[in-house]
């Protein structure tokens, strides 16, 4: 695959369930791209799923789909604990590579990740497809245009009353998950807002985990689909994160992520910002396409509201759409996962300040 070909980019997906979905209908909707193998262990859903998008190779391992001969690419769309070998298996196959988030279990294992497509010359890439929202996309125009000056603090969440993965499932496994809510869902928080801030490098962080409510058999998902789950019931996972970061550039960001939590019921993700001369708030709530978008301002003294209008986001689709480009472009090496990575190592690096109890320096 070069970066002049017009050729289809031939793809194929490893796993079954929602994200691998979504990855397979963003394909699918291109004409540049065909996807010719798919693997995960489920016999029906997997038969299901080739049957519908026309594919040859349908597949139970991994370790056979990677066997299949002319692929160009492929997406990553199983549990954390199996990004990495699958990804550099890839690489080292000549493969570009599509990863779910988070990019790996810790700092680590993305390194080595970023390694080997680095050494392999091909696209490593991460789906972080909140930040592709509409609301968010319209925010980040707003903050460039200058409507808030310059921002210098912000708070951002993603909280849920009971949301716990199912218990017992890879998701709430400290050795498969890589931590709880933090590096599942806050992961996504931590993308969009520093990306909203202009990705500033984050010098300090001090963090607090805890694990009370789903101690107590509080907070798990009513209608969770997670598979996997064991009768252990094993949870060595928090069930609420809050991290506050030092920011390279004098701002401070605070995030919140949790599984479980006494407040209303459902989900909501969004952001706050102060600005020197504007802040802004984005609620979204249980998934809408559009969040609640309000700028805030002063006009000779008196408060001013604004409500911005927002469009749907493409999600998926933009990311996929991202990935192709940059396989497209022949400049490969720009595009090795190293801005994921450096998520895993924050991350990392708030769970040891939870664990510690003190604040952690990311430049020492």
């Amino acid at each position: 695959m070069t970066g002049s070909s017009r050729e289809p980019l031939r793809v194929g997906v490893i796993g079954l369930g929602w994200a691998g979905q979504q990855h397979l209908a963003a394909y699918h909707a291109r004409p540049d791209t065909e996807i010719v193998a798919l693997a995960g262990l489920e016999d029906r859903p997997r038969a299901k799923l080739a049957a519908k998008y026309a594919i040859h190779h349908a597949v139970a391992g991994w370790e056979d789909l990677l066997e299949v001969e002319g692929m160009d690419a492929v997406s990553v769309c199983v549990p954390t604990f199996l990004h990495a070998p699958i990804a550099i298996a890839a690489l080292e196959r000549g493969m570009h590579v599509l990863s779910e988030k988070p990019i790996a279990l810790n700092g680590p294992e993305a390194d080595r990740m970023v390694r080997a497509a680095r050494k392999a010359d091909r696209v490593l890439d991460v789906a972080f497809n909140h930040r592709q929202r509409g609301d968010i996309q319209k925010l980040k125009a707003l903050i460039d245009e200058g409507r808030l000056g310059r921002p210098y603090y912000a708070k951002a969440w993603w909280l849920r009353r009971t949301g716990i993965p199912t218990m017992g499932s890879w998701f709430t496994r400290a050795e498969l998950a890589g931590g709880g809510p933090l590096v599942d869902i806050g992961v996504h928080v931590l993308d969009y807002a520093l990306f909203l801030l202009g990705n500033p490098a984050v010098v300090a962080v001090s963090a607090s985990t805890y694990d009370l409510l789903a101690a107590a058999g509080f907070g798990s998902s009513p209608d969770s689909d997670k598979t996997g789950a064991t009768d252990d019931r094993t949870f060595d996972v928090e069930d609420l994160a809050t991290v506050f970061m030092r920011l390279a550039d004098g701002g401070t960001l605070l995030v919140e992520a949790s599984w479980a939590a006494h407040r209303r019921d459902g989900d909501e993700f969004g952001i706050t910002l102060y600005g020197t001369d504007g802040g802004a708030e984005l609620i979204v709530d249980d998934y809408a396409p559009r969040g609640s978008l309000k700028v805030f301002g002063d006009d000779g003294g008196e408060p001013v509201a604004t409500r911005e209008t927002v469009t749907a986001g493409r999600g998926h689709k933009a990311v996929v759409e991202q990935f192709v480009e940059k396989i497209r472009s022949g400049d490969w090496g720009s595009h090795d996962g190293s801005g994921a990575a450096s998520l895993a190592r924050l991350v990392d690096a708030c769970y040891r300040s939870a664990a510690e109890q003190r604040e952690i320096r990311l430049d020492s």
